[in-house]
Parts: structure tokens; sequence; C-alpha cells
């Protein structure tokens, strides 16, 4: 698939659609779910701490520390599956990547709302590859002042890259559905600061 950037002014996001077979897709799937460590995460909202239906894991180079939503996450060492995976993405893209956040969402009705994946530990207008496992979900991006609409959805075993400005000018979301009963495993690949 050509590389399209689908975002009309101010970053670049691209969809490649499906990297993975159907069966390729459903095998990583299958792997993942049954031996990743899954923990519920945790999110300071309105000065509450929030503990989420949707599951998490941190995976990286190093044990790299990431804190979001005023929680701090300590990477665990990469996992074979991770590694072809990572190893797939960056000969597609051409980009490289030292860590990886992993989402566990259940059903349709887990999601997440509106943010820009701009941490102080993440290098700053670094790439993100976002891999899709499991249930296809609707995507959106709005930008940051024009509040512009831009939706997609993303098919098991595909593949979305944000890159450039896209996290200072745009926010994301997983918006949630009754509509999906089934479960959703998405891969954002990453770069944090290295500390010298």
């Amino acid at each position: 698939m050509e590389e399209v950037n689908i975002l009309p002014f101010d970053g670049e996001a691209y969809y490649y659609g499906k990297m993975l077979s159907n069966k390729s897709a459903i095998n990583y799937f299958n792997r993942l779910m049954h031996t990743i460590p899954w923990e519920h995460d945790k999110i300071s909202m309105f000065g509450k701490l929030i503990i989420t239906k949707r599951k998490v894991a941190w995976y990286g180079d190093k044990p790299f520390g990431y804190t979001y939503s005023k929680t701090t996450k300590y990477a665990l060492p990469w996992t074979l599956e991770l590694l072809d995976l990572k190893k797939l993405i960056e000969r597609k893209t051409g980009e490289t990547f030292n860590s990886c956040l992993l989402n566990l969402y259940h059903n349709g009705e887990e999601g997440m709302g509106w943010h820009s994946d701009n941490e102080k530990d993440l290098i700053k207008n670094a790439s993100i590859g976002s891999l899709s496992l499991g249930a296809e979900r609707m995507f959106s991006f709005k930008h940051k002042k024009t509040k512009k609409l831009v939706s997609l959805y993303l098919e098991n075993g595909s593949l979305l890259l944000m890159k450039g400005t896209t996290q200072t000018n745009w926010l994301h979301r997983l918006p949630s559905t009754k509509n999906v009963n089934a479960p959703r495993i998405n891969l954002t690949f990453r770069n944090m600061i290295e500390d010298i």
C-alpha cells in the first residue's frame, strides 16, 4: 500500500493497512494474550486514582521509566514475539524504536479518550508505530486548534505510523462502542529519551 498522509496539515500519519496475514495476526494475538503479564492501568483524573478496565504492559531496550497520568512504569525486557514485530515495523517504515507500550481492550466498551503522546519521557516529535491485532476499531484524530476530525478503521494486523508534529498539533482517541464484542491488542512502538 502506498504511503499517504491521512492528516491534512500540521502532522503526518500514514496508514499502511494490513502488515500481517490474518493467520499470522491471530497467532501473534494469541501468543501475546497468554504470555504478556497484563496489568490494569492506573490514571490520575481530577485528583483521583482510577483503575482502568483496559490492561497494559511496557517493554524496552532497557528498564525505561515512563510516566503518564502521574504513574510510572518500568520497561520489561523484549519478548521474542515483540522483537519480531518491532523488526517488521522498522523494516516497513525505515524508523527505529526502543520501547513498546501494549494496550489490551477486552471489548468495544473499553476505549481511550482524547490525548497526545507527548510525555516528557518521549523524544519530542519522534515517530510512533501502532500495530493493531484482533477486533477492528475506529481511531480518530482531532486538531487541537481547528478541531478538524479525521477517522479511520484499524484492521487486524494493520499498521499506523504517526510522526513529525502530529503529537504537538493533534489529539487522538479510540472511541468506545457497543458494536464490538471481541478483544483488541494495540502495540505502540516508541522512542524514549535515553539517559546519558
